[in-house]
């Protein structure tokens, strides 16, 4: 039972940390991994695309170089903006607008006539698809309890990221079909559109409610979520009481905040390990099917091949979950850095059939294991009032990042093969490594969730 010392404070987060996992929960991650399972497979559509538009439009690599460069501008776009956003108008609102901005834009591309109309359709796209990722993982750090949020981020990326593999099948069955069958790749992306519908039960985030003063709508949205616990699994243990409460409440926050103290470093430090970590995450994904027909493998075999590989994304989510909210994530983020690296340098190394499907296996395997990590860690890291500025500019600079990205990889293996590439995408790991593991805040002990933090230090 709820006392009314207790209603008189929203206190979202003791109510919502002592909920037993329920239907709530579960349609929660449903909803969420629907939106997960599109962004990621609008992430790679291109990818599987572009070796067929090589032979239909005859693009060279440096034009893929700026359609994939275009897309990672808009994800830079997306991220930062949609972030705000969030913090602004609510995070279902923003997580609505951005799933139905990305699944739009990807139906348009599907009937581009050159590669001008394609690059501008996939930054349109990909602006959605960068604000998709970090809205629905912010919300995930304040809807789930915090000793085991790192567990239900995992899962839900676990079903999310069964996208890669499907749009790789779904690719290699189209494709090959007719001249036009990369367009329908586009059309399967789009499905997305029908997200507006699945999320109209999902409520809004209470916390974010809370945060901003509004106690009234936070205590309406817990009262709905504490009946239907109820009714499954009976009646509720007495929340924690607050440990203080809030009382110079702060709206929003500018983007300059993210650069005072007490959040500089911890902005500093995930802006390079998303910069690192996405240029080489998305650059293999980006790159291996083209780079593969370059040596001579045959388009079929090439997404074959890749499809093989991405098999182990699942896997590695799902990794994630079991070892996310039992070790450190900032060890674990490190840990699985370096051995990522160590992959990627096998694989270019040897590129034999055997070695690019197990190779990729594992790398897609441990890719997906330390992004859920990372779409963990990143919003623990900042207040809640700054919680989608702060993790949607500093993933959303990953994402800026990849802008030069494709150009680097075009120029080492225009210039010195197909080996350099794999040695640019490990040196980027091994930058990611020492960061977070040097400079890295730890977050699984403590789980705090730093509200008023910046109100008390900042905003005065």
């Amino acid at each position: 039972m709820i006392t009314n010392s207790v209603m008189k404070n929203a206190n979202t987060a003791n109510r919502l940390d002592r909920l037993p996992f329920s239907k709530v929960h579960k349609m929660a991650l449903a909803v969420l991994a629907f939106a997960y399972f599109f962004d990621f497979c609008d992430l790679n559509t291109f990818s599987y695309a572009a070796p067929a538009l090589v032979k239909e439009w005859g693009i060279s690599t440096h034009t893929i170089a700026f359609i994939t460069s275009a897309s990672y501008l808009g994800m830079f776009i997306g991220a930062s903006l949609g972030g705000w956003f969030s913090d602004r108008f609510g995070r279902k609102k923003a997580l609505v607008l951005m799933v139905s901005i990305f699944s739009f834009f990807s139906l348009l591309s599907a009937f581009a006539w050159n590669p001008t109309v394609l690059g501008v359709l996939r930054f349109l796209t990909s602006i959605g698809v960068g604000a998709t990722t970090i809205i629905a993982s912010t919300y995930i750090s304040e809807f789930f309890p915090s000793s085991s949020r790192g567990k239900y981020q995992a899962l839900c990326i676990t079903i999310g990221i069964c996208g890669i593999p499907v749009a790789g099948w779904v690719a290699k069955t189209v494709i090959p079909m007719a001249p036009w069958g990369w367009r329908c790749i586009f059309i399967f992306g789009a499905i997305g559109i029908f997200f507006p519908f699945i999320a109209r039960k999902l409520e809004e985030s209470a916390r974010w409610y809370e945060a901003r003063g509004q106690i009234d709508k936070a205590n309406e949205i817990m009262k709905r979520i504490e009946e239907k616990v109820v009714l499954e699994k009976g009646e509720l243990s007495e929340p924690k009481p607050m440990a203080s409460i809030q009382t110079n409440i702060v709206t929003s926050v500018p983007y300059r905040t993210l650069f005072k103290q007490p959040l500089l470093g911890r902005t500093v430090v995930l802006m390079i390990m998303w910069a690192t970590s996405t240029i080489a995450i998305q650059g293999f994904g980006t790159w291996v099917p083209t780079l593969l027909v370059k040596q001579g493998i045959t388009i079929e075999k090439s997404i074959a091949y890749v499809t093989l590989g991405t098999i182990g994304a699942p896997l590695g989510a799902l990794l994630a979950s079991q070892i996310s909210d039992r070790i450190e994530r900032k060890w674990s983020i490190t840990i699985f850095s370096i051995v990522i690296m160590g992959l990627g340098f096998l694989y270019g190394w040897a590129p034999l059939p055997m070695v690019i499907v197990i190779c990729g296996f594992l790398m897609h395997m441990f890719e997906r294991t330390f992004s859920s990590l990372a779409y963990t860690y990143s919003p623990e890291l900042y207040p809640i009032e700054a919680r989608g500025s702060g993790n949607g500019l500093t993933y959303g600079v990953g994402r800026l990042a990849n802008i030069i990205g494709p150009f680097v990889v075009s120029f080492l293996y225009s210039g010195y093969g197909y080996l350099s590439v794999f040695l640019f995408f490990g040196s980027c790991w091994l930058v990611c490594a020492v960061t977070i593991g040097v400079f890295g805040a730890k977050t699984r002990q403590s789980n705090r969730e730093e509200v008023g933090l910046v109100n008390k230090e900042v905003a005065m």
